[in-house]
């Protein structure tokens, strides 16, 4: 496909973020369903809720812009989620999976933040203040979502992530380490449309 406008590049990307959203609502649940802190849970359901509400949302843009809503895979938002999906698999600590499904829950939050924020600017720039607007209801609740997981995270998860730590793990054997006046340097190993009227 070429892309020869910023215009034809924002509807492109406009089918990319429409695939993420949906992507989402999918993933959402199993998010929601694999959390033990039930502000947590609470948290995804709601957002699961708005992301609804976005993809909804991003048919009106595609209205504004006199386009039918079509999907381009979102790669991005796929690889996201299958880490998510990733994490969700290892034995873990219930507190310890919830501060794993927050940090994979904020790393796509910040990519549709970053989307959002580009979409806008383009939008912007193209006259489409109808989308514009749009768009901007979907970064704001994004924005919110972030900082609701970041509360949660700081007031318990993480505490009670690392009281799990502390229980589980035997105190540590001090280790000295051993200068050899011969020795040499060593490598280190690797650790594992429609627009506005003017």
């Amino acid at each position: 496909m070429k892309l020869s406008t910023l215009d034809e590049l924002f509807l492109y990307e406009l089918k990319d973020v429409y695939d993420a959203e949906q992507q989402l609502v999918e993933a959402l649940p199993k998010l929601a369903r694999a959390a033990t802190d039930p502000d947590l849970a609470t948290a995804f359901e709601t957002h699961l809720s708005e992301t609804r509400k976005q993809v909804t949302r991003l048919k009106e843009v595609f209205a504004e812009c006199d386009e039918t809503p079509d999907r381009v895979e979102c790669k991005g938002m796929k690889g996201l989620i299958a880490e998510a999906e990733q994490v969700m698999k290892e034995d873990a600590e219930p507190a310890v999976m919830d501060a794993a499904l927050i940090a994979a829950a904020q790393r796509v939050e910040h990519y549709e933040i970053a989307a959002y924020g580009t979409l806008i600017t383009w939008a912007q720039s193209g006259g489409f203040r109808g989308a514009q607007h749009l768009l901007e209801q979907n970064l704001e609740e994004e924005k919110a979502a972030d900082e609701k997981l970041t509360e949660i995270a700081e007031q318990c998860v993480n505490a009670a992530a690392q009281g799990s730590d502390e229980e589980d793990s035997e105190p540590r054997p001090t280790v000295t380490t051993v200068t050899r006046s011969t020795s040499r340097a060593r490598t280190a190993q690797p650790a594992r449309s429609r627009r506005a009227k003017k």
